[in-house]
């Protein structure tokens, strides 16, 4: 697992009725602060205008066309107000460059033992007023959680954490390709999504027959060196014991099939068809496969839940850890705030305390134990959980969702597959809300709090009409 190496565009504001000296030492500051956070920073220098400040119109056009230069690299943009700062310039330099990537607002506060005209900032008022400006360029733009916050305090730096996942996840959205590997299955109507309506919003979707897929694999030899280096990093992957090798063999082909292809189509993500053709025509669970993918992040859905595994793909933007799709699947006793959730399992090793491969219990009754091994099962390591869940809806002709926060615990539960028991505030109204708006009954989830800046993402930047579950709603 890679992670995103983030690239902020800085705008400085200034107003020379201001001290332009705080303005100098505000350019430092955030500068600094980046760096420390391993971020890079595009920001005029002082070369480029009177302290590498925007202040006017020329300055606000020099600051634009640097971040167009730019444009590939830019994840955000943070303007920071050392001192009230200019409006106009701020939102000019937004307007020409056209980035369309999130945009955070910071104010540097005051101090009340230097509140002289060579010490005051100002910078408390100065925010309303850049807001205000963005609003009527219709620029869509991020505050912080304190109106006026410091660039070294801890707060400013859980700003810029949030921030960064928000720009994440906006750039892993836009654009996104996803893989669809075979049909949906005739029984889960519940998984039906509307590829226009992704398309709308700049998602793609590419579509393979598993017959393609199928067909690819028997034409590999099993010594073929490539499905040997897929079924060598299965066995590295998660133990094996116990497993027929014919069946791992079986599983390293479909590994090594499904990479090139995704590598074909040029997709990030994808969701495959299992239940039950992959097992009855191929004899082996895709389980394994997807796991590691999602071990990787590169986010996989069973059942072809396209918008399941756009939601774990957001997840993961956000936290830069692997999400996981889950059935909301049991009641754990008579506790309203607790939870059984379930797959078969293709959750990723690192949700698990331990995980080993074992064969799909459920399916095994119809289509025979031989042909179902290739699971990955365990108990979910407790900790924080974020989960979410996207939709087309047909009916408006929007994107919709929810996302939330809870945790799983170390309850104890015997059963099959990849198990963990969740605790969620309130859960029981969620869970009126899903049904009472006819959400599907998966869920992606991710060992993280990344509920905000997904809500942020998806609303502010992207349009979507999202739900954002609270213990007081």
């Amino acid at each position: 697992m890679t992670k995103h190496k983030m690239t902020m565009g800085v705008i400085v504001g200034n107003r020379n009725f201001f001290p332009a000296l705080l303005a100098k030492a505000g350019r430092e500051d955030i500068i600094r602060v980046l760096a420390k956070k391993g971020y890079d920073a595009v920001v005029l220098s002082p070369e480029d205008t009177k302290y590498g400040v925007v202040e006017t119109f020329e300055d606000s056009k020099r600051c634009a066309a640097l971040f167009r230069e730019n444009r590939d690299h830019i994840d955000g943009v943070i303007v920071t107000l050392p001192n009230f700062g200019d409006e106009r310039a701020i939102a000019n330099t937004l307007r020409l460059a056209d980035l369309g990537v999130p945009v955070l607002v910071q104010a540097t506060p005051d101090s009340a033992s230097k509140m002289t005209i060579e010490h005051r900032r100002d910078s408390f008022c100065g925010k309303m007023s850049a807001c205000n400006n963005l609003r009527q360029y219709r620029i869509p733009y991020s505050l912080t959680r304190l109106h006026t916050v410091s660039l070294d305090s801890e707060e400013f730096d859980e700003d810029l954490e949030r921030f960064a996942a928000t720009c994440r996840v906006v750039k892993g959205l836009r654009n996104l390709r996803v893989g669809s590997i075979g049909a949906r299955p005739a029984a889960f109507n519940t998984v039906r999504y509307s590829e226009k309506l992704l398309e709308a919003n700049g998602i793609s979707v590419e579509t393979v027959d598993l017959s393609d897929i199928i067909g690819r694999i028997e034409k590999l030899e099993d010594e073929h060196q490539g499905v040997q280096g897929k079924l060598e990093e299965i066995r590295q992957y998660t133990p094996t014991t116990g497993i027929p090798v014919p069946a791992l063999i079986k599983m390293a082909k479909l590994g090594f099939v499904v990479d090139d292809w995704m590598r074909e189509a040029a997709v990030q993500i994808s969701a495959l068809q299992c239940w039950t053709a992959m097992e009855q025509y191929l004899g082996v669970a895709p389980c394994t496969v997807m796991s590691m993918m999602s071990n990787e992040l590169m986010s996989s859905a069973c059942e072809v839940d396209i918008c399941g595994a756009i939601a774990m793909h957001a997840l993961a933007r956000a936290s830069q850890t692997p999400s996981a799709l889950l059935d909301w699947n049991n009641n754990y006793g008579n506790d309203p705030n607790k939870a059984v959730c379930f797959h078969c399992s293709n959750l990723p090793k690192d949700f698990f305390e331990s995980a080993r491969m074992d064969y799909q219990e459920i399916l095994a009754g119809t289509v025979g134990k031989a042909n179902s091994y290739g699971t990955v099962v365990g108990r979910v390591k407790p900790g924080a959980m974020s989960f979410a869940r996207f939709s087309t809806d047909d009916v408006s002709g929007r994107m919709r969702g929810y996302v939330g926060e809870g945790a799983f615990t170390n309850d104890p539960l015997q059963t099959f597959g990849g198990i963990g028991v969740v605790e969620i505030p309130n859960l029981q109204a969620l869970l009126h809300y899903i049904c009472e708006n006819g959400f599907e009954h998966h869920v992606a989830a991710n060992l993280s709090r990344s509920a905000a800046a997904v809500k942020e993402a998806t609303t502010r930047y992207l349009g979507w009409e999202m739900h954002w579950h609270r213990e007081a709603a």
